[in-house]
């Protein structure tokens, strides 16, 4: 599967619009899996309704979480932006509009001011709940995303193991107050698209293992997350084989 051919049709999708491509099957894929990832109560018929009408017609017995329907909207709108920014070199602007388009409207103004919307995080966060590792300081943040991005570009020709790499440093620096795991895998998709690799959506089933894979690729040890990760990708090839077979290059 040519990647260019994928990525073209991203492109041309987006602009038509339509239902039923290989654009709004990944709009609905990434949104509802990437947010689910974060324990997001939005289900994927519910992701769908939202896509195409803006509402959610749920169960009846079912309490909406309104702040898990604005994030699903807004990822619809940082998946738009990452297409039209994706021959683009990666830039610290970039990933803090990311940032900006995923949680705007989630917060009351105080809390916006708390999280820093769009910016940089103002006080220390963590990773995990039992299992919690310290992740950079606040004051630090600045310097080192400067640091890994300057890394990042020196690489002359990227593999998916350096986009994976990234992903992880990104994680561990934490940089955002909420929001850094979606940021991030965000970023993974663009990234591939850019860099000729095939993209990926990690699933809400494959969770434990893109977790502990992380954890344990900080560890020196990174087969578990680039299999996970390789598997994400196969599932996704064969979507984009499915909807682009037969299309003109």
């Amino acid at each position: 599967m040519e990647i260019s051919k994928i990525k073209k049709a991203l492109l041309q999708q987006k602009r038509m619009n339509l239902k039923g491509n290989l654009y709004y099957k990944t709009q609905l894929l990434f949104s509802y899996h990437t947010n689910a990832i974060e324990g997001s109560t939005i289900s994927e018929d519910e992701t769908e309704q939202l896509y195409r009408t803006g509402t959610i017609l749920s169960d009846s017995e079912k309490v909406v979480v309104i702040k898990d329907a604005k994030e699903t909207q807004n990822h619809f709108e940082l998946f738009r932006y990452m297409l039209d920014t994706v021959n683009d070199p990666l830039t610290e602007e970039m990933i803090k509009r990311f940032h900006s388009l995923l949680k705007e409207g989630t917060y009351t103004e105080e809390e916006k001011k708390w999280y820093n919307v769009g910016d940089y995080k103002l006080y220390k966060n963590a990773i995990g709940v039992l299992d919690r590792w310290v992740t950079t300081s606040p004051k630090e943040v600045p310097k080192e995303i400067k640091k890994l991005l300057k890394d990042y570009e020196q690489i002359k020709t990227k593999t998916l193991e350096d986009i994976i790499d990234f992903h992880v440093n990104f994680e561990i620096i934490h940089p955002f107050s909420d929001g850094n795991g979606r940021v991030g895998r965000a970023i993974m998709f663009k990234e591939c698209l850019y860099n000729n690799i095939l993209p990926f959506v990690i699933e809400l089933r494959n969770k434990p293992f893109y977790m502990k894979g992380i954890k344990h690729y900080r560890q020196g040890k990174k087969e578990r997350l680039i299999e996970t990760i390789l598997n994400s990708q196969d599932n996704y090839a064969k979507m984009c084989e499915y909807f682009l077979e037969g299309m003109d290059d």
